[in-house]
């Protein structure tokens, strides 16, 4: 169809807000474990795996919000989600609807794409390579 052949244009664009907003939902979980904020019910204890997760949900949103070294975190992140999907949702339920790791499959994939499809437009690693 024409109309939708025509947005094609605008893919890196599209790409970009995908990566941003993304981004930006991620840095949540990763400020809600290490500093509680938004306000938990439930704040998180700080073990060593809630404090890494929370860093590289923390830092690793704020690079790909960025679009800094885009390909190499968003794997990192894919890796994270993967595991947190495996350790601490799988074990609860088959189904993931069930078992709340929907959002930790949804992020996976999402930074797998970013991992193939890069960081799109507004992002800092399309200035490293001019």
């Amino acid at each position: 169809m024409k109309l939708f052949e025509s947005l094609a244009k605008y893919q890196p664009q599209a790409l970009g807000v995908l990566r941003i907003v993304t981004a930006l939902q991620f840095i949540e979980h990763g400020t809600q474990k290490l500093f509680n904020f938004p306000v938990s019910d439930q704040p998180h204890v700080l073990t060593g795996l809630t404090l890494a997760a929370g860093i590289l949900e923390f830092a690793g949103g704020i690079l790909l919000a960025l679009g800094l070294l885009t390909r190499p975190v968003a794997f990192l992140l894919a890796g994270e989600m993967a595991i947190a999907y495996f350790m601490a949702h799988m074990p609860r339920d088959f189904f993931p609807v069930n078992n709340g790791g929907d959002l930790a499959i949804s992020f996976c994939f999402i930074f797998l794409y970013l991992v193939f499809a890069g960081a799109g437009a507004f992002a800092l690693d399309n200035r490293r390579s001019a």
